[in-house]
């Protein structure tokens, strides 16, 4: 039995790898297909449609939870130590930096990064991208580029979003349970979080959205094996989209809060 398992796992790891190497190849022809500036608009329109409106209740749900359950576990502690004031703040940083940015783009690859790679597997087996071949359309231009637009532009709008509505479940929880002043709570905020914060907020999830996109489409696009190769596609397309989420935010937080400090822009 061990003997049959060795080549099996061998078989997966080099299936594995072959899929990172496509996905890096797809992610050349989407930049070359945004280059030409050939977009499908009405794709792109549904496609932000369902990234974007269809995914803001759970993002913001989840927002809301996280920043009540941060400030339960901080506020506590910060009153005891007399930082009562920083509470505020020390959420707006975290939300903004770390939680916003890293959660909402988990909420994506679950329910977006999933529907991508069923969508389109579910096409290529059932031969559907050979025939958009067989009438001339190519299916990185028609069915990749508008999923991937949508992705980079609509995650770093629910992020911002999730972090307004982390703040007020934050609010809620510091003024009803701990009885601090929202003003209290307001100023504090506006005194740690700087112009930069958002910014790399919002880089951060326009990389992320990308590569959720990129991950779940090139999964699909390389399904084989009829439904049961579509629902193994749908399960690893999810799954490698969470590890390059979390690899990727140790690198871009190194990149822009690491290092000198005085690398970091100020605004």
């Amino acid at each position: 039995m061990k003997a049959m398992k060795w080549p099996r796992l061998r078989w997966r790891a080099s299936q594995g790898v072959q899929r990172l190497g496509t996905a890096f190849l797809l992610m050349g022809q989407v930049i070359f297909y945004l280059v030409r500036g050939r977009i499908a608009l009405r794709n792109l329109i549904e496609q932000m449609a369902l990234v974007g409106p269809a995914s803001l209740s759970v993002a913001l749900i989840t927002a809301a939870f996280v920043g009540m359950v941060f400030t339960i576990q901080v506020a506590r502690e910060f009153i005891t130590f007399g930082a009562t004031s920083a509470v505020g703040g020390v959420l707006a940083i975290a939300l903004a930096r770390e939680l916003g940015p890293v959660l909402t783009a988990v909420v994506l690859a679950g329910r977006v990064g999933s529907a991508f790679a069923a969508e389109i597997g579910t096409m290529k087996v059932t031969e559907q991208i050979d025939a958009l071949y067989m009438l001339g359309t190519d299916p990185v231009d028609y069915l990749v580029v508008p999923r991937f637009i949508a992705c980079v532009l609509m995650l770093p709008i629910l992020n911002l979003l999730a972090l307004v509505t982390g703040l007020w479940g934050g609010l809620i929880i510091a003024d009803y349970l701990y009885g601090i002043p929202r003003g209290v709570y307001v100023e504090s905020i506006q005194n740690f979080l700087q112009t930069w914060d958002l910014w790399s907020s919002i880089i951060k999830s326009g990389i992320f959205g990308g590569v959720v996109a990129i991950i779940g489409c090139n999964w699909g696009m390389t399904t084989t094996g009829g439904a049961k190769g579509v629902g193994q596609s749908t399960t690893a397309a999810v799954v490698i989209s969470l590890l390059a989420i979390f690899i990727l935010n140790f690198f871009l937080s190194w990149a822009l809060f690491g290092g000198n400090s005085s690398l970091v822009p100020t605004f």
